[in-house]
């Protein structure tokens, strides 16, 4: 009797549990729904109007000279496996001459050094920097001895350049960029391309996932956020800044003690730079244009194929763009920026709602198997939980559409549809990340330092045959 009655004890508490997480989880789904579709809707209503509408270049684009000499900085820190693919990649597509690649290297990595040298070759137009500090610091850090360079030459040849352009050391560059981010600087301050994941056989799940989510960012959202007027995050790869407007924002940290423009202390410095470029007052653009040959020009490049250097990505990502702008950049002002800035910050939440929603399929599992088994179903659902339950089930059917639906016709219908299946794979990366990140952030409020956790490379794109079917 004992027995029985603690078992009908714990299913009592069991499906009180998920009555009360079923109606959190309801909640807070049915808000990011509402944010998507939100997004949805303002995106088709483009694509209606025209505005979306994706330039095609010419032939005589393409090779357009630069109206300004471009600066390129890349930081590199244990980057051997790719660093030399990537410059040597670089300086055989793009057309122009009237650029500088700066590429960062430390003393204490003689490896990345040396991949780096070699990819450069003889080229005059490749500049090694090696920084006076043991590695690893922080990739701001490295920049900012990239940005002290690229004065110090300035001065010594007593010319100016136009653009900085930013790239990883893994990227794999389109020969067109450096035009397109040229002439969209002419009407802006801060230029954003498209960053194109590249699929990687051996790691169609973990790898994969990194393909639906920027295929949907980089072909909706950002889309989204430049229509509005809305501050666009830099990727850090595949942007260009106004020479003037980093000038600026460099003025500006050398107040609060920094020595560049990078914040060294920010583990995602590109994207607080995007929004530094508003804050600035500058004009910022997202461009989403086409090559001659219908191509996208974007920056390819392999992301993590592990789980534990996804979560490790993914965690930066959160802890940088989630915890630490909200310490450090506050809240801006105006509805389109107070909305984009809520749909960067909601990861922890997402990853909370998102943990709940499993936790509550488990109980279910338990409660089922207790059914089966004889044991009475209590579950009262109100009709207000039924109808919030309702409209959940119809934003994972429009979310699922859309997943698939973008990531198809970037990719083809194999991947569209794996896409998909990947929901689960992201979820979980998601949940992990979320968690890694929060015990970083609460690490640092204890005065732990910002560390350089980057992500290891050990293949190029440019080595393997370009993967998927380009969208037209």
């Amino acid at each position: 009797m004992a027995a029985t009655n603690a078992i009908r004890n714990v299913i009592a508490a069991l499906q009180y549990t998920e009555q009360e997480l079923l109606l959190f989880a309801a909640f807070w789904f049915l808000v990011g729904a509402v944010d998507d579709i939100g997004v949805d809707l303002c995106w088709i209503w483009l694509k209606l109007s025209g505005r979306a509408r994706v330039r095609v270049l010419s032939r005589e684009e393409e090779a357009m000279p630069l109206q300004g000499r471009a600066a390129i900085l890349i930081a590199a820190w244990r980057e051997a496996e790719v660093i030399g693919h990537t410059v040597r990649h670089a300086l055989s597509v793009w057309r122009q001459d009237d650029f500088t690649l700066y590429v960062g290297c430390y003393s204490n990595d003689p490896d990345t050094v040396a991949a780096a040298m070699s990819g450069a070759g003889t080229d005059a137009r490749v500049r090694i920097v090696i920084h006076e500090n043991a590695g690893p610091t922080t990739k701001a850090d490295c920049l900012n001895r990239l940005y002290t360079a690229l004065c110090s030459d300035e001065r010594r040849y007593g010319c100016r350049f136009r653009s900085i352009v930013l790239h990883d050391s893994e990227d794999m560059v389109h020969p067109a960029e450096l035009a397109v981010i040229d002439t969209g600087l002419g009407g802006a301050d801060f230029v954003q391309l498209p960053v194109r994941p590249e699929p990687q056989p051996r790691s169609p799940w973990v790898a994969g996932h990194y393909a639906d989510e920027f295929t949907e960012s980089h072909t909706k959202s950002l889309v989204v956020r430049d229509a509005l007027g809305a501050a666009i995050p830099a990727a850090g790869v595949a942007c260009g800044f106004s020479r003037n407007i980093m000038e600026g924002i460099a003025r500006r940290r050398q107040e609060e003690g920094n020595p560049g423009p990078f914040a060294a202390e920010c583990l995602t410095e590109d994207y607080e730079l995007g929004v530094l470029v508003w804050r600035e007052g500058g004009r910022s653009r997202f461009l989403r244009v086409r090559d001659a040959d219908g191509n996208l020009v974007a920056t390819r490049a392999y992301f993590p194929a592990r789980l534990d250097d996804a979560v490790r990505q993914k965690a930066r990502w959160v802890h940088g763009i989630a915890f630490q702008s909200w310490d450090r950049l506050g809240w801006s002002r105006g509805a389109p920026n107070l909305w984009m800035a809520l749909r960067d910050r909601r990861g922890p939440l997402a990853t909370l709602v998102l943990a709940c929603g499993y936790v509550l399929a488990v109980i279910e599992g338990v409660l089922g198997s207790a059914r089966l088994l004889g044991a009475p179903s209590q579950l009262a659902v109100s009709p207000l939980l039924r109808i919030m339950l309702a409209l959940c089930v119809g934003g994972l059917a429009w979310r699922l559409a859309a997943r698939f639906a973008f990531t198809a016709r970037e990719y083809g219908l194999g991947e569209g549809l794996l896409a998909v299946a990947r929901i689960p794979v992201a979820n979980f990366i998601a949940i992990l990340a979320g968690r890694k990140a929060l015990s970083g952030y609460l690490g640092t409020l204890r005065g732990a330092d910002v560390k350089w956790d980057k992500t290891e490379h050990a293949a190029h794109p440019v080595t393997a045959a370009p993967g998927g079917s380009v969208s037209r």
